[in-house]
C-alpha cells in the first residue's frame, strides 16, 4: 500500500475525481492483454492533460513510488502490468484529436486516441494513417508508440517510428520535453527513436504528431489458398525476389482460419492448409501490372483457390476474417497465449515445421497467423488451464520465442519484451549489450520508478544471482562514470 502523504500528493496531483482507490475497480487495471501476470496496482490516476501527466510523474518521483503509463490495456507481452505498491497513470481519458493539418499531412493526439480514429478523422482530406495493428479499433497511439507497433501494413509503409514525427514526452521526473520536429529529425542523439519502443520505460508521451499519407490511388486485394503452409511462404519469398513489395501479405494456417471462419464468416475456405492475404497499393497501371505478377506467382506454387475482391466491402470482409483471428481462436480453444516473434522470410518454412513439431511433443496445438511479408510471427499456443496445461504452454511458447532468435531472429517484432520474454533477452543479447541498453534506461531514469521490471532480465523475473558490480573497461580508464 501508499503511505498516506504518497496518496495524498497523487490525490492532490490530478484532483479526487480522477483518482481510483476502490479494491474492485482496481482489479480492472492487473494485467493488459496478458493475463498471466497480474499485480493489484494501490492507485490508479486519470489525467486529462500533459501537464496532469506531469503532476502524477512528480508526486511518484518525490515521494518514490514505481509507476506504470496504460492505454487501452490491448498489450500482449505483459508491458503495462502494475508494480506491487506502484501507481497506474491511465490515459484513457486523454483521447482528443488537438489538430490535423492536411497541407503538411500532419496530426496531433493525445495519447488514449484509437489507432482507427485517427483514419477516420483524417479519411476526410483524403488522408490516412499507415500503421495498423489487428487491435487498431481498440488500441491507442500512445500504447503504439511504446511498442513500435507495425500491424498488416508494416511491410510498405514501416513501423510507427516511421510515422511519429514527434512528442511531447513527460520524462520519469516530470520534466515536459519535445522530442523530435517537423521531419522527424532533430539536432543530436534520435531521442526520439530511443523512446519509441521503449516500452514505458524511459517516459510517457503524451501530445504525439504523427504522419499522414494520401489515400492510394487504387487498393487491390485477394486471398490465396495453398496446399501446405510451405507453399504458401514460398509464395511470399518469390514476391519479394520478384522486385513487388505488397502493402500486405498476411498468412494463416488452418487452425487459424477455423477460428475466424466461424466467428466472422469472411469467406475462408474452411479446409485448406493455408492461406494468403495478399494487397497491393498505389497507382492503378502499377497495380494492374504488379497483380498479374502475383496470380501468376501463386499459381505457380500450386494455389488451389484464388478470390479476388472487387469491392470495398469484399476487401473489407477479407481483412475483417485476418484482424479477428486472435480473438476467434477462443472459439476453438478456452485458453490461449499469443506469441511475436521474427524470422528471416527464407526461414518461414523451417520455422513452421519446427513449431508444429514442438506442439506435437508439448501435446499442444499451435494456430499460426502472422506478417509473413517482414517474417513477423504471431503463433497462438492453445491450452486448457482446467486441464492444467498453462505450464506446458508457458514453456511452449517460450521456446518457440527463442527458436527466432536460433534462426537468425528476433524475440519480437511488435507485441514487445514487457515480463513475458524479459528473461529471454540473453539468448539474443550479450551481457555488454545489456548493459548499455540497462544505462541508457538509467540516463533517463535512474531511480528505476518508470515501468520497472519490464524488458531487461532482473533477479527478482528470472531467478539469477546478483553478482558483485564488475565496472566497464571504458569505467575503469576513467573515460564513463556509472550512473
Amino acid at each position: 500500500m501508499l503511505d498516506r502523504t504518497a496518496h495524498e500528493a497523487l490525490v492532490a496531483a490530478v484532483g479526487p475525481e480522477n483518482v481510483i482507490s476502490d479494491p474492485v475497480q482496481l482489479r480492472s487495471y492487473e494485467c493488459d492483454g496478458l493475463t498471466g501476470f497480474r499485480q493489484v496496482p494501490s492507485l490508479v490516476v486519470l489525467p486529462h492533460t500533459t501537464e496532469d501527466v506531469a503532476q502524477a510523474v512528480r508526486a511518484c518521483h518525490r515521494h518514490g513510488v514505481p509507476f506504470v503509463a496504460r492505454g487501452a490495456g490491448t498489450g500482449l507481452s505483459g508491458g503495462a502490468m502494475p508494480v506491487a505498491d506502484g501507481v497506474v497513470i491511465s490515459l484513457q481519458r486523454m483521447r482528443e484529436i488537438v489538430d490535423i493539418d492536411p497541407v503538411d499531412r500532419r496530426a496531433v493526439l493525445q495519447p488514449g486516441v484509437t489507432n482507427l480514429d485517427i483514419t477516420k478523422a483524417a479519411a476526410a482530406h483524403g488522408l490516412y494513417y499507415a500503421p495498423d495493428p489487428s487491435s487498431q479499433q481498440v488500441c491507442t497511439i500512445g500504447g503504439n508508440v511504446a511498442e513500435n507497433s507495425g500491424g498488416a501494413h508494416c511491410l510498405k509503409y514501416g513501423f510507427t517510428t516511421n510515422h511519429v514525427l514527434s512528442m511531447t514526452v513527460v520524462l520519469p521526473d516530470g520534466e515536459i520535453v519535445t522530442l523530435g520536429g517537423d521531419t522527424g529529425e532533430q539536432l543530436g542523439p534520435d531521442l526520439r527513436g530511443v523512446v519509441i519502443g521503449s516500452e514505458g520505460t524511459l517516459g510517457i508521451a503524451c501530445d504525439i504528431t504523427v504522419r499522414l499519407l494520401r489515400t492510394p490511388e487504387t487498393v487491390r486485394t485477394l486471398l490465396a489458398d495453398f496446399p501446405s503452409v510451405t507453399a504458401a511462404g514460398d509464395v511470399v519469398s518469390d514476391l519479394i525476389a520478384a522486385g513487388i513489395v505488397p502493402a500486405a501479405v498476411e498468412m494463416m494456417d488452418n487452425l487459424a482460419i477455423q477460428a475466424a471462419e466461424k466467428a466472422v464468416g469472411a469467406g475462408y475456405t474452411l479446409t485448406t492448409p493455408a492461406a494468403l492475404v495478399v494487397e497491393l497499393d498505389g497507382p492503378e497501371s502499377e497495380c494492374e501490372t504488379q497483380f498479374d505478377e502475383v496470380r501468376a506467382i501463386c499459381d505457380r506454387h500450386g494455389c488451389t483457390r484464388l478470390h479476388i475482391a472487387e469491392t470495398a466491402a469484399e476487401r473489407a470482409r477479407i481483412w475483417k476474417g485476418r484482424k479477428a483471428a486472435f480473438a476467434a481462436v477462443g472459439r476453438i480453444s478456452p485458453d490461449y497465449i499469443v506469441q511475436d516473434g521474427v524470422v528471416p522470410r527464407t526461414q518461414l518454412a523451417e520455422v513452421l515445421s519446427r513449431i508444429e513439431g514442438m506442439g506435437r511433443n508439448a501435446g499442444l496445438r499451435v494456430a499460426n497467423v502472422f506478417h509473413a511479408g517482414d517474417g513477423n510471427l504471431h503463433p497462438l499456443v492453445l491450452f486448457d488451464e482446467d486441464a492444467g496445461e498453462l505450464e506446458r504452454a508457458e514453456e511452449l511458447s517460450t521456446d518457440i520465442a527463442e527458436l527466432c532468435v536460433e534462426l537468425g531472429g528476433s524475440l519480437s517484432g511488435e507485441h514487445g519484451i514487457g515480463t513475458d520474454k524479459a528473461c529471454s533477452m540473453p539468448r539474443m543479447f550479450g551481457e555488454a549489450d545489456l548493459s548499455t541498453m540497462d544505462r541508457v534506461r538509467a540516463a533517463f531514469d535512474p531511480r528505476h520508478l518508470c515501468n520497472p521490471g519490464k524488458l531487461l532480465p532482473t533477479p527478482r523475473l528470472c531467478g539469477e544471482q546478483p553478482g558483485r558490480y564488475r565496472p566497464h573497461p571504458l569505467e575503469e580508464a576513467g573515460v564513463i562514470e556509472r550512473l
